[in-house]
């Protein structure tokens, strides 16, 4: 039996390259929300207006939310070399991902049941203030999401335009901090219309029902991150195509046969790869790379290589081959 380890495969295990500038588009959107969340409640006491007072501490609760995704960031750059991640500190930012849409999903929850509450108990509404902070909140969101969103374009620019267009969803931990501004942003555009509509028409209903509609917008994305994110975290993301692939690859050359394969993500995209085949006809570990470079996700690929009883099979000979 001969074990072959592709050790000239990369092994570094920094592999978020991207990670230092997505961190610094989270700080700039912690601080530009921090500024404005102090900003509403220092008016708010001020001029006595409850709406921007709300809303200030409605901003601080992103600022802790968008706190999990910096805090991911630094902590999988503080032990990028510490030999302890054996593959990494990769799925440091999956978590962070996961934490981050388990705050959206309760965020969504407690806007369904205020919301609900005002339906049933409607409250009087200072429509002009109450659009004013909308807008402020929905300008302040719009900017916050257009930082998050450069994301996309400022790397890996290799990718063809399919993968290109997936690519941001990869960063699970940007993805949280831009789908919480995008649904404060979506969350005020709704409040705007609700309340232009109760100024004109009298719909005082509509703003609590447009909060529901809001929240269940909300809890489908948090829902879709958090699938997203456990199936990594779970090592379930690899999908039976991958596997085939590979397989059918492998299987293809000489007579090999593969009698085990595991494979799972060590962050959004990379891949670890372990196979054992059975052959007549062993070699190098260069070979068994090459056959599978047209996968560029696998970052790791150990091979075990049992060489198979009897003598070799010649297709000649035996037809069964």
């Amino acid at each position: 039996m001969h074990i072959y380890n592709l050790d000239n495969w990369i092994h570094d295990h920094r592999f978020n390259t991207a990670g230092t500038r997505s961190e610094k588009r989270t700080w700039a959107v912690i601080i530009l929300t921090f500024v404005t969340m102090i900003a509403e409640i220092i008016a708010g006491m001020a001029f006595g207006s409850m709406a921007l007072l709300a809303d200030g501490w409605h901003m601080g609760t992103h600022v802790a939310a968008l706190g999990i995704t910096v805090f991911a960031y630094w902590y999988a750059r503080k032990h990028r070399n510490n030999v302890r991640f054996t593959f990494g500190t990769g799925k440091v930012g999956v978590l962070g991902g996961f934490a981050s849409a388990v705050v959206l999903a309760v965020v969504s929850i407690l806007m369904a049941g205020e919301s609900v509450h005002r339906l049933l108990s409607p409250v009087d509404i200072r429509f002009n203030e109450a659009i004013a902070v909308a807008v402020l909140g929905l300008i302040v969101n719009l900017v916050s999401a257009l930082i998050l969103g450069r994301h996309d374009h400022d790397h890996d620019h290799t990718h063809d335009h399919d993968d290109h267009a997936d690519h941001h969803h990869r960063d699970h931990n940007l993805k949280a901090a831009y789908l919480h501004v995008l649904a404060d942003a979506v969350t005020s555009i709704a409040a705007i219309i609700a309340l232009v509509a109760g100024i004109i028409f009298g719909w005082y209903w509509l703003d609590p029902f447009v909060g529901i509609a809001g929240a269940i917008v909300i809890a489908v994305w948090a829902y879709g991150l958090i699938r997203a994110t456990s199936r990594i975290l779970l090592d379930s993301d690899v999908s039976p195509d991958l596997l085939e692939n590979i397989q059918k690859t492998i299987e293809a050359d000489a007579d090999n046969k593969i009698v085990d394969l595991h494979a799972w993500k060590i962050d959004a995209q990379n891949l670890v790869v372990m196979i054992s085949l059975v052959t007549h006809y062993p070699r190098d570990t260069d070979h068994y790379r090459g056959l599978l470079s047209h996968i560029p996700e696998i970052k790791h690929l150990t091979v075990e290589v049992i060489h198979g009883p009897g003598e070799p099979c010649i297709p000649v000979n035996d037809p069964s081959c």
